[in-house]
């Protein structure tokens, strides 16, 4: 029989989408949840989940909130590194610092130990799953997968696919990429809680011929999730129009080789045409909110509610190392605050939603993570709503929980961070 642990505190779960309806009546409180093996078993009644489970080892978090782990939908580990910095607009910011430190992974050793630090340093932040790029090396690949695999960790990658408009180390060709992509895919792709993401980085480093290469491999695995860039800022939207003087737009360039579809994730998504955000809706590809990096890069406002109101899927992402931080909360923070400067500010709720069950559904995974449920994996964080004395005396005041967890939201980090676990094994730091 599997071991049983049962924690106690306010355990927060979904049950409809807080963007729809009052904020507050999508969310469920409870007492306690009941980890067996690496799945959730029950959730409910401190009393009543001790009582028919005695032999369960009980941790009690007090008035902690306990809710699914973080789920960052879009990073690249590969940058963990070079985070924060300084400065530049996205080609020049490409140029100077990422491509440089992505040169490096050519190193199976530099790789991992450069995997293992990223997905350190993210569960202390209480990230458990997200869908990184990796670099043109397969070896980045493999270290990734690898340190996620020792860990127990779900996580969605893929080898970065360039053969245009970057440095010679970092270029491959469409047949190198396609042929790459198809072995690590064939390798890890379903294995234990591992996913491939085809990955091409952006249209503009990626010939047509090489956009057709990821296409094809796409439609011969099309339950494979694909990730790439879109319309990040307007420079990079003039610079697309053009390489693909005949395409109607930035999205077009995807569209027409085959790599639009429902388990597309779409990263940034800023400047959108209307026949693009038709055709995003449509097809159900996801589109991915990075605000720390989007205001970090200057890149410009994600305009969450008018998607929302149409029907997009959307996830929340920390775009690391574009992103400012390794921290989910800080995530939502700036989500928060680009929302304010649209006028339509986020609740709480509707922030730790996107960070949990909108990016598990982004990564078409929501039956598996990213909610407290029965049969779900046992991917938890606990947050502690009174880390810091700043927090602490703000949250001393709240009339309500979501008063009481706001002041984390807008000023934690992996301070508020009691306890983590992944694949219903406790991490530790």
């Amino acid at each position: 029989m599997a071991q049983e642990t049962l924690l106690k505190g306010r355990v927060l779960s979904f049950t409809a989408s807080p963007f729809e309806g009052e904020p507050e009546d999508a969310v469920r409180i409870d007492e306690a949840v009941l980890l067996s093996g690496g799945t959730i078993a029950a959730v409910g009644n401190h009393d009543a989940l001790r009582a028919a489970h005695p032999q369960a080892d009980l941790v009690d978090h007090g008035e902690r909130l306990i809710l699914a782990g973080f789920v960052d939908a879009h990073v690249h580990y590969p940058q963990t590194a070079m985070i924060a910095s300084w400065g530049k607009r996205l080609i020049d910011w490409l140029n100077s610092y990422t491509f440089p430190e992505e040169m490096k992974f050519a190193s199976p050793d530099y790789a991992a130990e450069i995997a293992g630090r990223y997905l350190d340093l993210t569960a202390a932040h209480g990230t458990t799953t997200m869908c990184s790029f990796c670099t043109i090396h397969p070896e980045s690949v493999e270290a990734f997968f690898a340190a996620a695999q020792a860990r127990g960790q779900r996580v969605v990658a893929g080898k970065t696919c360039m053969d245009r408009n970057a440095p010679e180390g970092l270029r491959d060709t469409a047949q190198t990429a396609y042929e790459q992509s198809r072995a690590l895919l064939q390798r890890w792709h379903g294995l234990d809680r591992i996913s491939y993401a085809i990955t091409p980085r952006f249209s503009p480093t990626s010939t047509p011929e090489q956009l057709e290469a990821m296409g094809a491999l796409w439609s011969e695995n099309p339950d494979c999730l694909m990730q790439t860039h879109l319309s990040e800022q307007t420079d990079e939207i003039e610079w697309v129009r053009g390489l693909f003087p005949d395409a109607r737009d930035y999205l077009d360039t995807y569209e027409s080789f085959g790599l639009l579809g429902g388990n597309g994730l779409y990263g940034h998504a800023i400047h959108l045409e209307p026949r693009e955000r038709d055709r995003l809706r449509e097809v159900g590809g996801a589109l991915v909110h990075c605000p720390t990096s989007n205001t970090f890069i200057g890149s410009g406002l994600f305009d969450m509610a008018g998607l929302m109101a149409e029907g997009q899927r959307i996830g929340l992402a920390t775009d690391t190392g574009g992103g400012s931080s390794f921290s989910m909360l800080r995530t939502m923070a700036a989500a928060y605050e680009i929302g304010q400067l649209r006028g339509v500010p986020l609740h709480s709720a509707q922030l730790l939603w996107l960070a949990t069950v909108g990016s598990a559904h982004a990564l078409r995974m929501g039956h598996l993570i990213g909610n407290i449920a029965p049969g779900m994996e046992a991917d938890l964080v606990v947050l502690d709503l009174a880390s810091t004395p700043a927090i602490s005396q703000r949250s001393d005041m709240a009339s309500d929980l979501w008063e009481a967890v706001f002041p984390t939201i807008m000023m934690g980090d992996d301070r508020a961070v009691t306890e983590v676990w992944i694949g219903g094994r406790r991490k530790v730091f």
